[in-house]
């Protein structure tokens, strides 16, 4: 799949605040800087459509992306970040399980983890309740530039094997630095936007 066209189109506070049209919806879930809006630019080939933050857990809304006319992308507010308020952590909680719930144009999502940590209790959750849910995902193992080309995809395999997954599972390893997995993720893309909703 190639991105041609991409425009920012709201941010949205709660699932009732999301477009009501039936355009199909990816979205991309991790925790607080895991690089998401890094990955999202990369993907969008714009620098700086997707704002940068130094400060982890700056992504509090829904934020839709209007892709080739034809599909959203929606960049999810990361989970996980200890210094946010208790009432903060809880309202993006419910935010994000109304969304998930809900939502019906939601095809699948880009479920992004840091390929030099384990997973996170927050990580392993969400991956949990993806599988639980039959929720098409892609693994996407962020910052994959800071670890040597040989160790990447061991990395990434051992996080995988951590979180209860199998080998058929979508994997990539990404870096917003190199460019690295970007082709693999659009193809990805692509595939489950041409699949027919389940």
């Amino acid at each position: 799949m190639r991105i041609d066209r991409v425009e920012f189109v709201l941010s949205a506070g709660s699932a009732r605040e999301c477009p009501a049209a039936d355009t199909p919806e990816i979205a991309v879930s991790g925790r607080s800087n895991v690089g998401k809006s890094s990955l999202l630019n990369v993907l969008f080939a714009r620098k700086h459509l997707v704002k940068v933050s130094g400060t982890p857990g700056k992504t509090q809304r829904l934020n839709y992306f209007l892709v080739n006319e034809a599909f959203h992308v929606v960049d999810l507010p990361g989970y996980g970040f200890a210094k946010a308020p208790a009432s903060a952590r809880e309202q993006w909680g419910r935010m994000m399980q109304e969304y998930l719930r809900q939502r019906g144009q939601l095809r699948a999502i880009l479920q992004l983890v840091d390929i030099r940590h384990e997973p996170s209790k927050e990580d392993r959750e969400m991956v949990q309740w993806l599988v639980d849910e039959q929720m098409p995902f892609c693994l996407v193992a962020t910052k994959s530039d800071k670890l040597a080309p040989t160790k990447r995809g061991p990395a990434a395999r051992a996080i995988a094997r951590t979180l209860g997954l199998d080998d058929a599972q979508p994997l990539v390893c990404s870096s917003s630095e190199t460019g690295e997995g970007k082709a693999a993720i659009l193809a990805w893309m692509g595939a489950v936007l041409a699949a027919p909703p389940e």
